[in-house]
């Protein structure tokens, strides 16, 4: 989030001063590329949406023809920097009070000129028509404020994980994020603005208002303004946050001096709001009727979402509008009302969605409600070159993250007075889909450990990937030698990156679920943020160089054992060759200070059987059955670990007669190959080894036309600190060496423990399948 507003010493309380500076590198990115502007404009926020095409620079590695003189150097591939070309989306949320000076910095900084129209929505957008025609010379396109709403609550859903979450007030952690579920539809939307709208969506164009009501979110202001003198909305939730139904409804104990069992009514169950006011003699305080009038508003509006959603059998419910707005206070009434009508537990839960559990409603939050207006009036305009025919994902280098919703923040800070929020999305390479070898995609959670919720586990890796932070720096300057400018911009990097983890241990709800994987897509967003496409690039092609020397050696030592001792060889030198992992410091400390370190002394550094999960003597019982159909394996490093530990393991599938496939990062991460890298290396070992074959398309149609039956899962970032849960249709196999000393002593074995777990999903010839402790 940006600070960057100058207050007059002489302005109020209430009137903030117009003046404003902006850093156009942190606020308003890109304009210079931007076009198809929208604008949603409500009673205070002003939210700003615009496209851009954005350059950066991405690592490309191309095969030598060793036939001739090119190859002089005996490398495998080169490496090569080059720029391209993607779409970005982003969003900017500020207060109304700065949208002049706004619209003349855009327009100062704005070259495209091609752009006519601005889409604008909200309650605000005639009020400011004739100044944005002014301002910026766009003709303003009004659009439907529900369609708009919608479309965006559509597309967040759609695209971004972890989107709805539970807020959990007195819970260890406020935020409990939910898995995106593979189809949104249908659902309810339940909007609180002045008053209420109610409305089934049913499909991307299909929705329809189905009920309101006109006790709203200004029947809350109106009365409250009337009962306390407090003009303002924010002041007026301060003042309900601070008070004391009680003293002012009258509950049920204070007509039946109790509860009242009959009926299943406990005694501090609220029988009449305001109930008190009318036979005590005494005078109520300001909080405590903002208290009193907020429950009232919040339990009307609770039932009737209720009733609505078990009338038209919708399992999914999502309320927003300025009412919600982030506020804690609003959150909490509205959720508990909704869990008493639901007979649910209480439990706490800006947007709100709630679904349906055993029949019980359960109320969520969305990360971007505030943005979901922008966001459709942007698609409305975009809709010649159809966004959601691809996948974006949020861009955590270029957006601001969810603020704590803690009640006693400073109300300045509540109303965000000053600031700027921001979100970006960045349009993906290929459009993400599920794994059709999932049992059920609906209930996938990648992410073994939530580190949101473990406040240890939070701490610790926090305190690694800070601790990291140098190490990556030397390795991204290093990588690009030939560029004098690499040292300021790796330093910049550090900065970013370091304030990003500060943000993290302050507000780790910030971007949904904090995990190990989200801190490494943090890392790598940021890195690309500075043109650093591959630190890692160079030691990956030193150690591939190196490895493909001995491959033949070592596929021949592997065929002059007995084919029992081979299938266990082939295991050991898979996970000999995971231990090549400059991300985790145990591996890289001893890779830095002992070059020679090879592949036989990882395989001594193993722990021997029995290993920490240990179902090798059932897959190797499974080996003397008939062969897999086809095998999925997802592998990891570059070097010793792709090329003398999973070739050889894959070369025995292929000679039992089982196709494999080969999946590997789009892009790079650590010394993870790449699915170029992992081409050249496939061709290259191909020509020498004529088991080998190379199978290149895209993998969800593959594993469909080639019946896989086998999945098999290499590494501790694919096998532990995700997908250890994960279930699937076939057999599966999931493969690792724990190289963080923290980590191996919490599961309960040491550093360098093996992780072997087959499986067999249910329904299958039951096999005995190895457990591990919970994370």
């Amino acid at each position: 989030m940006a600070e960057c507003v100058r207050l007059d010493s002489s302005t109020s309380s209430h009137t903030m001063d117009k003046s404003i500076t902006l850093p156009p590198d942190e606020i308003f990115r890109n304009l210079e590329n931007a076009k198809r502007f929208a604008i949603d404009i409500g009673g205070s926020l002003t939210k700003l949406a615009y496209y851009s095409t954005v350059q950066h620079k991405v690592a490309k590695v191309r095969s030598f023809d060793h036939a001739t003189k090119e190859a002089a150097s005996d490398k495998l591939y080169e490496i090569s920097v080059q720029e391209e070309v993607t779409a970005r989306l982003h969003f900017i949320k500020f207060e109304n009070a700065y949208i002049e000076t706004c619209l003349d910095f855009i327009k100062d900084h704005l070259v495209n000129t091609d752009t006519k129209v601005i889409k604008a929505t909200g309650g605000g957008a005639h009020k400011f028509k004739e100044l944005i025609e002014r301002k910026l010379g766009l003709k303003v396109d009004k659009e439907d404020e529900m369609t708009c709403l919608i479309k965006g609550c559509n597309f967040v859903l759609r695209n971004i994980p972890h989107e709805a979450f539970v807020y959990a007030k007195h819970a260890d952690s406020e935020f409990r994020f939910q898995t995106t579920q593979p189809d949104i539809f249908p659902y309810l939307l339940v909007n609180i603005g002045s008053g209420v709208s109610i409305v089934k969506v049913e499909s991307e164009d299909k929705f329809e208002r189905i009920g309101g009501s006109s006790i709203g979110g200004g029947t809350f202001w109106g009365l409250g303004a009337l009962l306390t003198k407090t003009k303002r909305f924010d002041e007026l939730l301060q003042l309900a946050s601070k008070g004391q139904h009680t003293s002012v409804d009258m509950l049920v104990k204070d007509i039946y001096g109790g509860s009242y069992g009959s009926l299943g009514l406990t005694g501090d169950l609220i029988a009449s709001s305001f109930g008190k006011s009318a036979t005590a003699d005494k005078e109520f305080s300001k909080e405590d009727m903002a208290k009193s009038l907020l429950h009232m508003i919040s339990n009307d509006i609770g039932q009737l979402a209720c009733l609505y959603a078990k009338l038209h059998n919708l399992s999914r419910v999502y309320f927003g509008g300025f009412f919600i707005r982030g506020h804690p206070v609003t959150m909490h009434t509205i959720t508990y009302s909704i869990n008493f009508f639901t007979k649910a537990r209480p439990q706490l839960s800006v947007f709100i969605s709630f679904s349906l559990i055993n029949g019980e409603v359960q109320a969520l939050f969305l990360r971007h409600e505030g943005y979901l207006g922008a966001i459709g009036a942007f698609l409305k305009g975009a809709e010649e070159d159809n966004p959601n025919q691809y996948s974006w994902g949020e861009n955590y280098a270029g957006s601001s993250g969810l603020m704590s919703v803690s009640p006693d923040m400073n109300p300045m800070q509540r109303a965000r007075s000053g600031t700027f929020d921001m979100l970006e999305m960045d349009r993906l390479e290929r459009q993400l889909v599920n794994l059709p070898l999932l049992q059920d995609p609906s209930s996938y959670i990648p992410d073994t450990m939530d580190l949101t919720e473990d406040a240890l586990a939070r701490e610790y890796w926090l305190y690694c990937f800070e601790e990291a932070l140098d190490g990556v720096v030397k390795r991204a300057v290093a990588s690009q030698p030939d560029m004098p400018e690499a040292a300021q911009r790796a330093e910049k990097f550090r900065q970013k990156y370091r304030h990003k983890l500060q943000t993290l241990r302050q507000q780790p709800f910030a971007y949904g679920s904090l995990t190990v994987r989200s801190l490494l897509d943090t890392r790598e967003h940021c890195l690309n943020e500075f043109n650093f496409p591959d630190p890692y690039s160079k030691i990956k092609q030193k150690e591939n160089d190196m490895a493909l020397k001995y491959y033949q050696k070592a596929v021949k030592s592997l065929e002059e054992l007995s084919w029992e001792q081979r299938q266990f060889a082939l295991v050991r030198g898979v996970l000999a060759g995971n231990v090549f992992d400059w991300g985790a410091k145990a591996v890289s400390d001893v890779l830095e200070s002992d070059p020679e370190f090879g592949f036989e002394e990882a395989k001594r550094q193993l722990e021997e059987r029995p290993w920490l999960v240990d179902s090798y003597d059932q897959w190797f019982e499974r080996l003397k059955g008939p062969p897999h159909k086809c095998a999925l394996f997802f592998v990891d490093n570059s070097g010793v670990d792709i090329i003398l530990g999973v070739m050889p393991f894959v070369r025995e599938l292929l000679s039992r007669g089982t196709e494999v496939v080969l999946a590997s990062n789009s892009g790079p991460a650590l010394n993870d190959v790449t699915n170029g890298e992992l081409q050249i290396l496939t061709e290259r070992i191909a020509a020498m080894d004529p088991v080998i074959h190379r199978l290149d398309k895209v993998l969800a149609m593959v594993v469909r036309e080639r019946q896989t039956d086998l999945v098999i899962i290499e590494g501790m970032g694919r096998a532990i600190h995700t997908n250890y849960y994960a279930m699937l249709s076939c057999e599966s196999l999931k493969m690792a060496v724990i190289k963080n000393s923290w980590l191996a002593d919490r599961l309960g074995g040491k550093l360098f423990s093996v992780v072997f777990k087959y499986e067999v999903p249910a329904g299958k010839p039951s096999q005995h399948s190895a457990a591990l402790s919970p994370l």
